[in-house]
């Protein structure tokens, strides 16, 4: 069996025969050794019967969602390589062996891309046209540096081998993100091929919800991407809360006519605190991430891991706390030294706030450090 072709299925009696027959006859024009699955999501309209008649075999998915009826479709296939696409007869179904084509090459992803190939009008609305694909597209490219103008092409090619390596787990519609997202983590071969895109064939509504898919689709990039997600917001907060503390405990700061005094040093303070979380945050998310699956084992997080002990983690939070300890007896200091009577406040905020900033930071420092360490415990 060279290739197997999945469609999933809820409800689509009305194309399903045509998406049939036009791979069937692709297929068999080019002498390819083929099978049909259609992974039927609960259909109430006799969509099954209909597949068999064509001559698909139809696999069962209880689990609902576009995601789960694929997985569970693609599990069953026989096939080297799998070709999925939807039954709504939007894709193109008459025209694979340009993907099949490119399987053979030795590609281990083929995209289509429906911008290149021609969406025909009527078949995509405006605001994922104009605004969706475009965005959640560069956002995916942004992130993971993926060659792929076109993420949610439904119609797409994989090698057997590649499905089981990318260890797909999402059951929604953000499946089409996560496959590209793991193809490139896992440093898969990819390229994209024209394939044209039509209105498709139901007089019902579709099942896609243009605003709750998108933001699953983003949501999805967000939590695979930790770096833009925790690390770089959080080094940026660090940065610009740790140099605007420095300037401001040395001495009040004059920017044209605005002075920044102790106020502004509670707030820069309190910059470099969440800042400090939302990186370990980001040291947090890829270590189970990495443990559980998720995504592939970073080289550099290996390295800091073996490097990182929480006995060293408990010395860095000493140390932390020792000197805003010591910066709050000099501020106990200057109070014995008045008589324990009322003391300046801009003055000695310039002191108490690093001191209560940094005591609270390496309480942090140690739970932090207890914290990797139960992440890193075999179970």
């Amino acid at each position: 069996m060279e290739v197997s072709i999945v469609m999933p299925c809820l409800n689509e009696a009305e194309t399903l025969a045509v998406c049939i027959q036009k791979a069937k006859q692709c297929l068999e024009l080019n002498n390819v050794l083929y099978e049909i699955i259609i992974a039927d999501n609960g259909s109430t309209d006799g969509s099954q019967l209909i597949a068999k008649e064509n001559g698909a075999r139809v696999v069962a998915i209880k689990q609902k969602g576009y995601g789960a009826a694929l997985i569970g479709g693609i599990t069953a296939a026989n096939g080297k390589f799998v070709m999925m696409g939807d039954s709504d007869d939007s894709y193109d179904f008459s025209n694979l062996m340009p993907f099949i084509n490119k399987l053979r090459e030795g590609y281990q992803l083929v995209m289509g891309n429906r911008f290149k190939g021609g969406v025909k009008p009527g078949a995509m609305p405006f605001l994922h046209k104009y605004l969706g694909n475009p965005v959640l597209s560069f956002i995916g490219r942004l992130f993971f540096k993926i060659p792929v103008k076109d993420f949610h092409c439904g119609l797409r090619g994989f090698t057997k081998e590649a499905f089981n390596t990318m260890k797909l787990k999402t059951t929604g519609m953000e499946f089409a993100s996560e496959m590209v997202v793991k193809a490139s983590l896992n440093k898969l071969k990819m390229v994209e091929v024209p394939t044209t895109l039509s209105p498709d064939g139901r007089t019902r509504p579709p099942h896609l919800n243009t605003w709750r898919d998108g933001w699953r689709h983003l949501r999805f990039l967000f939590l695979y991407a930790p770096k833009w997600l925790f690390l770089y917001p959080g080094l940026i907060l660090m940065i610009v809360g740790l140099i605007l503390s420095i300037l401001i405990f040395i001495k009040p700061l004059s920017i044209y006519n605005i002075q920044l005094d102790v106020f502004t040093l509670s707030y820069a303070s309190l910059a470099v605190f969440v800042g400090f979380q939302f990186v370990f945050f980001y040291l947090y998310s890829k270590v189970f991430a990495a443990k559980e699956g998720f995504l592939p084992a970073s080289e550099r997080l290996q390295k800091f891991l073996t490097k990182f002990s929480l006995e060293k983690g408990l010395i860095i939070g000493l140390l932390i706390g020792l000197v805003g300890f010591s910066l709050s007896m000099y501020a106990v200091k200057v109070w014995v030294d008045t008589g324990f009577g009322a003391l300046d406040s801009r003055v000695l905020l310039r002191t108490v706030a690093p001191a209560l900033f940094l005591i609270a930071l390496s309480m942090q420092v140690f739970l932090c450090s207890f914290f990797i360490s139960f992440l890193q415990i075999e179970s």
